[in-house]
């Protein structure tokens, strides 16, 4: 039962029930033994699965070389293992949609690490130092009115 205090004094003093900031955090896993998360960049969406393996990479049901053809897009996927030294003990099962293929392969990036996070919580602060925890929040700007795009203007005619 709380106890009733009568003064600001005796708040200062009262014990709080906050967990500490430096507190581990738990491994979250399913029942077959994947991390699931959620990766987002620009309009696209990934949902990732990883789980221990061998390191194959599958992305809406194709590998990721066949998905993702160009090097840097590969690369950007394999960022959060170079990091952790993660190389080639987890086998990634991602879903992605929207976008194009710059903004799915940040998103499945952004999922991976998410989900690494939550398999290996030791990981947490290589991955977080990267930057790769944070959901890249830049998008298109919209088309204003009175304008050919967002910020490009009509042709000006003198005559």
């Amino acid at each position: 039962m709380a106890t009733e205090l009568s003064s600001f004094a005796e708040l200062k003093k009262a014990p709080t029930v906050a967990q500490a900031p430096g507190a581990p955090r738990e491994k979250e896993i399913d029942a077959q033994g994947r991390a699931y998360a959620t990766g987002r960049r620009k309009n696209a969406v990934a949902r990732v699965w990883v789980k221990p393996g061998t390191g194959k990479i599958t992305i809406n049901g194709r590998d990721q070389t066949i998905y993702f053809a160009r090097p840097t897009q590969r690369m950007m996927i394999q960022q959060p293992f170079d990091v952790t030294q993660r190389n080639g003990q987890f086998d990634v099962v991602a879903t992605v949609s929207g976008g194009g293929l710059s903004g799915q392969a940040g998103a499945v990036r952004h999922g991976i690490s998410q989900a690494l996070t939550k398999f290996e919580p030791g990981l947490r602060g290589s991955v977080k130092a990267a930057g790769f925890l944070t959901r890249d929040s830049r998008v298109v700007e919209r088309k204003k009115y009175g304008r050919a795009g967002a910020r490009r203007r009509f042709q000006f005619s003198k005559r």
